[in-house]
């Protein structure tokens, strides 16, 4: 089984997971470094010093043969405040990042939001404004013309289900709310309305690159197939997750179908999913400009039908078996039995990734290409003097990319693969012991050590060949 000479074999990392230097160098504040200081946990500095050593992680992808790095711009790097006045420091740090990047023959795939809006954007209500829908047009247009001659591969947003999930349903990101599936909705429709507008503006500008976006997708089984209540639930997730953005990524409107169910979920908050006409028909023009999808794919869901009180915890931890989803009306997720599980308790089940991957073949054949941008496994990793087996994600990635592979062999034309993480980063809601990366880090000393992980990558990123 082998990937084609040009595919790519890339790392994936995020501006404020990695950088550190959060409030350094003109950057601006994000919701984020509030939220971490009130939570008290831990907080994002230095996370893994990236701002200071990205010349030693460019070493080490060329080392390891990754010819290919996500890279997310901090936004409040470039605008403090989201618009008006620019950090000029901070344009020229991704201007040296960029040309350091192509010096060590890494091509960067570059980002532009990645959970980190603005703070003063953040507080006028994020991506339920317009203003910052009209805020991120700009922002974007000013990166495509200042970054023009390094970076030809962007993509807008960064799991856009990820971002409303948990500041909307689950709570776990700054001004945490719970339960409410209407704004969730109507959030994951203005950040599409905001991408449409910057890939029309990229597109408008005749620039030589190519831009997508980045979405998380979980297949969704039901329960138990022979149960119908079953089967409604599991679609129901769909919606709330995959299908809702799928549409307005390839069609650029909501099918009869997937408004139907919207519909009936943010009812269950009293509430109405708000769509005009004048956005759609944004949306429609961006859908077909669209030149590849990112997929983050780590795992899937089996849903069964739920009608209990809402309750979510979210396991940040560690503790296996601790987690828990149910929403009211939609469903509640199961462990299946035979189907593994991480320390984070999510399933280890490669299968999906080729369901998904065909399912968007078969459902939207308008789709142009698609990137694995992210997909790794969370492990506690041990540390014992250098040495670093992690051998449960070998395992982990090598079952993802045979599948991966199965699913190219049907069809599907997926250009590159970028293992989250290039290095071990700062985990939104986990701190520091959840590690995804191929490079160990020691927080404490800032030294890097290749993982077994980062040995077996190189040897199937340099013969394309899996085993």
């Amino acid at each position: 089984m082998r990937f084609a000479n040009d595919f790519i074999f890339g790392g994936a990392t995020a501006a404020y997971q990695c950088e550190g230097s959060t409030r350094e160098y003109g950057k601006g504040k994000v919701a984020w470094d509030d939220f971490l200081a009130e939570k008290g946990r831990f907080q994002a500095n230095p996370a893994s010093d990236f701002y200071h050593q990205y010349p030693v992680d460019l070493k080490l992808c060329k080392m390891f043969g990754i010819n290919g790095i996500r890279i997310s711009i901090a936004w409040s790097r470039i605008f403090p405040d989201g618009t008006g006045k620019i950090n000029q420091q901070g344009v020229d740090f991704y201007h040296q990042l960029f040309k350091e990047c192509h010096k060590k023959g890494v091509e960067p795939f570059v980002t532009l939001h990645h959970f980190d809006t603005p703070n003063t954007l953040f507080q006028k209500g994020d991506f339920l404004n317009k203003e910052t829908v009209d805020a991120f047009e700009k922002y974007a247009s000013y990166c495509f013309e200042e970054y023009k001659d390094e970076v030809t591969y962007w993509f807008t947003f960064n799991e856009i289900w990820a971002v409303c999930t948990n500041q909307y349903i689950e709570g776990t990101f700054p001004n945490g709310e719970k339960y409410n599936m209407t704004k969730a909705f109507q959030s994951m429709h203005y950040m599409m309305l905001a991408h449409s507008k910057a890939v029309l503006a990229y597109k408008k500008g005749d620039y030589k690159g190519k831009i997508g976006i980045v979405q998380s997708l979980e297949y969704k089984y039901p329960y138990n197939e022979n149960k119908l209540e079953d089967i409604i639930a599991a679609k129901n997730e769909d919606v709330l997750q995959n299908q809702f953005l799928l549409d307005a990524t390839f069609l650029g409107y909501y099918s009869d179908e997937t408004l139907k169910i919207a519909q009936k979920l943010c009812a269950l908050n009293q509430g109405m999913l708000d769509i005009e006409e004048s956005d759609l028909e944004i949306m429609k023009k961006a859908a077909k400009e669209n030149d590849y999808l990112g997929m983050n794919y780590y795992q899937s869901r089996f849903i069964q039908a739920y009608d209990g009180e809402n309750d979510i915890y979210h396991n940040g931890t560690g503790e296996k078996g601790t987690s828990r989803f149910r929403l009211k009306g939609v469903g509640e997720r199961m462990n299946k039995e035979g189907i593994d599980r991480t320390d984070w308790d999510w399933l280890i089940h490669p299968e999906s990734m080729f369901d998904m991957l065909v399912r968007i073949k078969q459902q939207y054949p308008q789709y142009k290409a698609i990137y694995i941008t992210e997909n790794g496994m969370g492990y506690k990793d041990d540390f014992e003097d250098g040495i670093i087996d992690d051998t449960p994600r070998i395992d982990y990635v090598r079952r993802h990319l045979y599948y991966l592979l199965k699913a190219i062999e049907a069809g599907v034309n997926v250009k590159g693969y970028f293992i989250w993480s290039l290095m071990d980063m700062f985990s939104w809601t986990n701190g520091y012991n959840k590690r995804y990366g191929l490079f160990y880090i020691d927080y404490k000393t800032q030294k890097r050590y290749p993982k077994a992980s980062a040995y077996w990558y190189k040897y199937i990123s340099q013969t394309k060949e899996l085993f």
